[in-house]
């Protein structure tokens, strides 16, 4: 007797799943940040701060805006480009669906997606700061010199699909990998793109230094991971700026403003 159980229907799953978990965990994650910026609570988050003073609050305007456009950019050009992804990568039954892969292969397509995902957006994202390019759709996403979590999304939608969609959803199309495999992905990339649009520093996380750089200075630090920066020499500034000295994983609870202070006369708030 055939099994007509909807929950392992390959449309159904990639399309409808996928866009309701990387939408609920976007706005899981970024509300979190959102709540932190809109209340300034609890108080000894500020001492994390990438940019201090700024967005201490947030302005109710400006995220309402923010809002409206991520909301947009998820709902009208996420569904398309599933989509096409789907039937990119061929026909699945549910027999392949029930097949989850070994771990040694999410290992290896995990990491072919990251660095496709780093070509993908780097150079799309070099692109966008050309010219007219740039006025006309990516200085949209730069409005934010000190960006909030949820900013990651706020771009114009031609942006959305060229800049955020496509050098994720690359790495899955190239590697055809199972479904899981491309939730744990997007996770992972939602995930980062949140904190490191954050303006927070918080430890045991990945640094937010050079993207926050990147918004503060505009023509920096394009990339994710940083490797192509540093091939074409586009974070030259970012190297020699205090920002630099900043920019790893905080293992320890001091924040790492007070580690690395912006005078080196002042160490631990205190000006000698």
């Amino acid at each position: 007797m055939e099994n007509n159980n909807q929950g392992d229907d390959p449309f159904r799953l990639w399309i409808f799943g996928t866009l309701t978990f990387t939408t609920l965990l976007y706005w899981a994650i970024g509300s979190v940040y959102t709540l932190f910026d809109v209340t300034n609570q609890p108080a000894f988050l500020r001492r994390y701060k990438v940019q201090p003073g700024t967005n201490e609050p947030v302005d109710g305007d400006r995220l309402r805006k923010v809002i409206r456009q991520v909301l947009f950019n998820q709902f009208f050009t996420g569904p398309p480009l599933l989509l096409g992804l789907y039937y990119l990568m061929g026909p699945q039954t549910r027999e392949s669906i029930r097949q989850l892969p070994t771990f040694p292969t999410v290992v290896w397509q995990l990491l072919a997606c990251i660095v496709i995902e780093e070509f993908g957006f780097y150079y799309s994202h070099r692109l966008l700061h050309a010219g007219r390019i740039y006025k006309f759709i990516h200085k949209q996403h730069h409005e934010w010199t000190a960006p909030i979590s949820i900013t990651a999304m706020y771009s114009h939608p031609l942006e959305n699909i060229l800049s955020n969609l496509l050098p994720i959803g690359a790495g899955v199309y190239a590697t055809g990998c199972h479904i899981a495999v491309a939730w744990l992905w997007f996770m992972l990339a939602i995930a980062n793109t949140l904190h490191v649009h954050s303006g927070y520093h918080l430890p045991f996380l990945p640094s937010p230094e050079q993207h926050d750089f990147h918004h503060l200075k505009f023509n920096q630090c394009y990339g994710v991971l940083g490797f192509l920066d540093w091939l074409h020499g586009t974070n030259s500034l970012f190297m020699s700026s205090k920002q630099s000295e900043r920019d790893y994983i905080l293992t320890k609870f001091m924040p790492v403003r007070e580690i690395h202070p912006d005078s080196e006369n002042v160490s631990n708030g205190k000006t000698k």
